[in-house]
């Protein structure tokens, strides 16, 4: 994964990437170009040369073929992961603030089973913003559904549980998708707090690893 703590100046976009920000304030702009820019390192690393990395369908970048890989941003924040298809299926990455959610959201967001988990994860790592780190692997397990389905899945639809040592799963409630003929129906992540951010990440291992 390569990540940026600050903007990298000087970086090109792409015609169909100045598109895609046209319109958009400096910050967005900032956080877009920079996390493009990680995109690209982050595809060196496997032998590309630089490509546009537009938004495509649910958000998703169109990666090149047989690569998959995901991106994210927030205030001091962008990152990208990317992995070869062939070992790798799916990849979700997200970032946020550590701080808690703004009033009312954690109820959208979660079940009430999962907000007792959270008192439990909250006590366990004090000064922690369970409810943000919960709405990230949320955020994370979307990003890792949608390129295998191609379709929504709703905060509702897949219920997370969190544990202390930096790992969480997330049990779906809808059908999962079909891989080598067997259905995922859980997803396993890794959770990260430090300098002021909570990163959350899932990559599913293809059927030969």
């Amino acid at each position: 994964m390569t990540e940026a703590y600050e903007d990298v100046p000087g970086v090109t976009l792409f015609p169909e990437e100045e598109d895609a920000v046209a319109r958009a304030v400096d910050k967005r702009r900032q956080e877009f170009t920079t996390a493009r820019a990680c995109a690209r390192a982050a595809l060196a690393s496997l032998g590309f040369a630089p490509v546009p990395i537009v938004r495509g369908p649910g958000g998703a970048p169109p990666w090149p073929p047989g690569v998959v890989g995901s991106i994210t941003h927030c205030a001091g924040y962008r990152a990208s992961a990317v992995a070869w298809a062939a070992d790798i299926v799916t990849i979700g990455v997200d970032a946020e603030p550590d701080g808690p959610l703004p009033g009312g959201v954690l109820g959208i967001v979660s079940f009430a089973g999962e907000r007792t988990h959270l008192a439990a994860l909250a006590a366990a790592v004090p000064g922690l913003s369970c409810d943000r780190l919960l709405f990230s692997a949320k955020e994370s397990v979307y990003r890792a559904w949608f390129p295998l389905t191609g379709r929504w899945l709703g905060f509702e639809e897949a219920e997370v549980a969190i544990s202390p040592d930096g790992r969480f799963s997330a049990r779906l409630m809808v059908p999962g998708p079909v891989l080598d003929g067997k259905e995922l129906t859980v997803f396993d992540g890794r959770w990260l707090a430090r300098k002021g951010r909570i990163v959350t990440t899932i990559a599913v291992p293809g059927t030969g690893r």
